[in-house]
């Protein structure tokens, strides 16, 4: 199949008529599609990446800050507890104090084990996409 030119576009002795868009262009176009997918599923994962550095960077900070404060008032509590009770319970007081770090210890260990698994997937955005361009793909390579 060739292509119409019109008579009053006529075409320069060194000029040749169009050709036709074969194989071979058809490639380079899908090839050229492939690219730019992959490019823009490139850019998503590396943001996705970077967010997830500054995410991490800021828990990480926050909470050794929030460690360190928190370690530094639960010694003084305790040591006030046992003080308070020197004379009459210290054996008491500190095996209490001791008990209640153990256990806020084992709860807030729970807590964490739990958040951990809540989390959502690792690079969930970048995957579906990327499922998505597969099935486009495969829907334009049936045709």
């Amino acid at each position: 199949m060739t292509d119409y030119i019109p008579p009053d576009e006529e075409l320069g002795p060194d000029e040749a008529p169009p050709r036709p868009a074969g194989l071979m262009d058809s490639a380079r176009r899908m090839l050229g599609t492939i690219i730019a997918l992959l490019h823009t599923r490139l850019e998503l994962f590396t943001t996705e990446i970077e967010e997830e550095i500054h995410r991490a960077v800021g828990i990480l900070l926050w909470g050794v800050i929030a460690l360190f404060f928190g370690s530094l008032t639960v010694l003084m509590v305790a040591f006030l507890v046992i003080i308070i009770f020197w004379d009459d319970h210290r054996i008491l007081a500190a095996s209490l104090v001791t008990a209640t770090f153990l256990a806020m210890t084992f709860v807030f260990a729970l807590l964490a084990r739990a958040r951990l698994r809540a989390k959502d997937r690792f690079m969930g955005s970048s995957i579906e996409e990327m499922k998505r361009d597969r099935e486009s793909l495969d829907r334009m390579a049936r045709r």
